[in-house]
């Protein structure tokens, strides 16, 4: 019985505050792995600003290359279709019957869980990691646990620190402004990014 955690995201592209969540997560549940799976983007939805699966996947292997307990997956970019994390949990599940799940997410997404869809499927499926926005936010975080989801049958772990504060558009506005962006995104990744001419409007 293995312990992996999913790590989802359009990771447009992935930066060192995804990659922390990875870790942190990795190490708080004592995950056996950690499987980073961007979100299918139809081909026509492409731009400037939204580059393909190939390269998302591309740059989220530069990214974890130094975590040995991860390994990036297509598995919902070839589902072809809007990304339902319980739709993605059932298959994981019915393919790995005996592993524990255990899906990361941010603060605001940790928020916004009792919206999402069947959100009684993914408790009942997997074990709920929570990375707080900021120190301040931790009690914010079990609160809403202990008042909405664990009312729904979620399972919790809500960790205590927080991750770098970045965002996928932050890095993609200041892409000409590598100073910027130094200790944001994995050197690799930025190195990736300027090779392949991506965001360029």
């Amino acid at each position: 019985m293995n312990r992996i955690g999913i790590l989802g995201g359009t990771f447009n592209p992935i930066h060192n505050g995804h990659i922390q969540m990875a870790k942190y997560s990795h190490d708080a549940a004592k995950l056996d792995k950690v499987i980073i799976m961007p979100t299918f983007v139809p081909p026509h939805k492409e731009s400037a600003n939204l580059v393909s699966c190939e390269h998302r996947l591309n740059m989220c292997r530069l990214a974890s290359a130094e975590l040995p307990y991860a390994e990036v997956s297509d598995f919902e970019i070839k589902l072809e279709g809007k990304s339902y994390t319980y739709r993605t949990l059932q298959l994981l599940k019915s393919q790995n019957e005996n592993d524990d799940f255990y899906f990361i997410v941010g603060a605001d997404m940790f928020l916004s869980m009792q919206n999402w869809k069947n959100p009684e499927i993914i408790f009942r499926l997997a074990t709920v990691i929570a990375i707080p926005r900021d120190d301040d936010s931790v009690s914010e975080l079990k609160e809403h646990y202990d008042k909405v989801l664990k009312k729904m049958g979620a399972k919790a772990i809500i960790l205590n620190h927080s991750v770098l504060t970045v965002s996928s558009t932050y890095v993609r506005d200041n892409i000409d402004n590598g100073a910027a962006l130094e200790n944001l995104i994995d050197s690799r990744v930025f190195n990736y990014i300027k090779e392949n001419n991506l965001y360029r409007v």
